[in-house]
């Protein structure tokens, strides 16, 4: 909930550098072409289309890693 409050004004850029990811790995994450990253990477978060803000959010939260089944 504050993530993204927090957040929305950041560049898709600077939140994948701070979770340390490249491109090609957080397109393998949300399961999307690598060429979809690039265009959004100089966008704010407030300004993604909501189907790639669904699918992002979680990998940027490290939400994910809640699930681990060790």
């Amino acid at each position: 909930m504050f993530f993204e409050f927090r957040n929305r004004n950041k560049t898709i850029k600077e939140l994948r550098k701070d979770c340390y990811y490249t491109a090609k790995e957080l397109a393998v994450k949300i399961k999307v072409d690598d060429q979809e990253i690039f265009k959004i990477d100089n966008m704010k978060l407030k300004e993604i289309p909501l189907p790639i803000k669904t699918k992002l959010l979680p990998i940027l939260r490290n939400d994910y890693m809640n699930n681990i089944p060790w």
